[in-house]
């Protein structure tokens, strides 16, 4: 869900909650208290998981063009044997 939905719909969540009587208010507002703090370390915690996600695409990236480069150099140097010996 995006933050703007989000957002929209816990306000009216705590709108709502605001209209009961105060012992109901009490614990539900703690629920919903609860529930923003959640979505914001949720939010951050995909936010490290995208990050973790793009350098492992990076390295994955760099370790196969250095396998290909290390295969051309084998190659390479097998023929300079082959030619030599």
């Amino acid at each position: 869900m995006e933050d703007k939905a989000f957002n929209s719909k816990f306000l009216k969540i705590v709108n709502q909650i605001g209209a009961l009587p105060k012992e109901k208010r009490e614990d539900l507002m703690k629920l919903a208290d609860e529930t923003k703090e959640n979505h914001i370390k949720i939010k951050a915690s995909v936010a490290n998981l995208k990050s973790s996600l793009d350098s492992l695409r990076l390295s994955t990236k760099y370790l196969t063009f250095d396998l290909e480069a290390t295969k051309r150099e084998n190659e390479a140097l097998k023929r300079l044997l082959k030619d030599n010996g």
